[in-house]
């Protein structure tokens, strides 16, 4: 059985003290780290950037097809001013001028045609456009939030750390000054069952919560004052204060 002085026993209470601090900073650290408002805000933030894609693919098609529709009246645009200006100069036989006053009619038709599909192409274009500004604003709000939202995070991540970094140097300076194999002990029994060692008063763990057995309560008192002795629930040392028993 592990032997250690009852004062250097009493030792391990502060020490687990400090292991629990560092426990539940490390808890608090997974919570801030999972924090439900940022895998929210992540999912808003993918759904809404995928229907602005969507909405940048959109004005980009009807862009495209705007300079289509303006090619093409810029095309008969062409054509008409070549044919009003052989008209106009009154040269050729009388048939070939009729039949050219027949197609710059046609061409007309067309070009007014051609004019009112830019026309329709424009105006989807620019609902188009003040839908991808909309969806625009609706993005920079979710990132706004996921902005503020994460700043406050890391600054309460950053919060836990400092004080973290100011316990595990406390414990450090304070495991130094440990019988060292009381303390090894200690550490492989805080690694394998979570907690290292608790106090046993008035027959009770208080790493359990449980008040122990008489049979087990009658082996402690058959066990001498350096012997190190385990809590049969938790299996951690169990620290036997003036008021134990």
């Amino acid at each position: 059985m592990a032997k250690a002085a009852p004062a250097e026993q009493l030792k391990l209470l502060e020490l687990q003290g400090l292991d629990a601090k560092l426990k539940s900073l490390s808890n608090r650290r997974r919570a801030l780290e999972s924090d439900p408002r940022i895998e929210d805000l992540q999912s808003a933030l993918s759904v809404a950037n995928g229907e602005l894609g969507s909405a940048k693919m959109a004005v980009h098609d009807a862009e495209a097809e705007l300079k289509r529709a303006e090619a093409d009246v810029e095309q008969v645009a062409s054509r008409i001013e070549r044919d009003e200006a052989r008209l106009n100069s009154g040269t050729g036989l009388s048939k070939d001028l009729v039949a050219l006053q027949k197609d710059l009619a046609s061409l007309n038709k067309r070009r007014s045609d051609l004019e009112d599909i830019e026309l329709e192409v424009m105006e989807r274009l620019d609902s188009l456009r003040a839908k991808q500004a909309a969806q625009q604003l609706i993005v920079d709000d979710v990132q706004g939030s996921f902005g503020v939202i994460r700043a406050e995070l890391d600054e309460a991540l950053a919060e836990v750390e400092a004080e973290a970094t100011v316990v595990r140097g406390r414990r450090a300076e304070f495991a130094s000054g440990l019988d060292a194999g009381m303390l090894a002990l200690y550490e492989k029994t805080l690694a394998k069952r979570g907690v290292g060692a608790a106090r046993l008063f008035h027959g009770t763990s208080e790493a359990s919560g449980m008040k122990l057995s008489p049979g087990d309560l009658a082996e402690i008192r058959a066990a001498a004052e350096d012997d190190v002795v385990f809590c049969p629930d938790s299996g951690c040392i169990l620290v036997r204060s003036a008021e134990w028993n």
